[in-house]
């Protein structure tokens, strides 16, 4: 996001350890030109440059399978999260405290802990080892 303000014009390519769909649906979303994980093949980065400096998109054949299958398939709750409700969901996934989250994040404790209020009214959970259940059951975090 960051680098399409600053340099709008740089066509960007995310090469992503998460393979999920919504990682890529966000990346396209905030403006990168193309999304592929690292395990796609040395190839595919190639035809992925020469597509997106010539102002193309691109999304590894992988991917474009799985988000064609989302396609039909109900929406899962957790895109219904905003981009910051989202990283502050996977960080307390991830066992971070509001606290650390707050200093990482630069945002004060009281914000966090209203992102973790909609957080929990979003994806139907009370507590934060739900919010762990749901991101391991959505494949968000390992």
């Amino acid at each position: 996001k960051e680098l399409k303000r600053d340099f709008p014009k740089l066509p960007v390519l995310i090469l992503s350890m998460h393979p999920e769909e919504q990682y890529a649906m966000r990346a396209l979303k905030e403006g990168a030109a193309g999304y592929m994980n690292k395990e796609s093949a040395p190839y595919d980065l190639l035809t992925a440059l020469k597509k997106i400096t010539r102002g193309g998109k691109y999304i590894s054949p992988a991917l474009s399978e799985k988000l064609l299958f989302a396609i039909d398939t109900e929406k899962p709750l957790h895109e219904n999260l905003s981009n910051r409700e989202f990283q502050v969901m996977l960080m307390i996934a991830s066992g971070k405290g509001i606290s650390r989250i707050a200093d990482e994040m630069s945002l004060s404790v009281k914000t966090v802990g209203t992102y973790r209020t909609r957080i929990l009214e979003k994806l139907n959970v009370a507590n934060n080892a739900e919010i762990m259940r749901y991101a391991m059951q959505h494949k968000l975090i390992e």
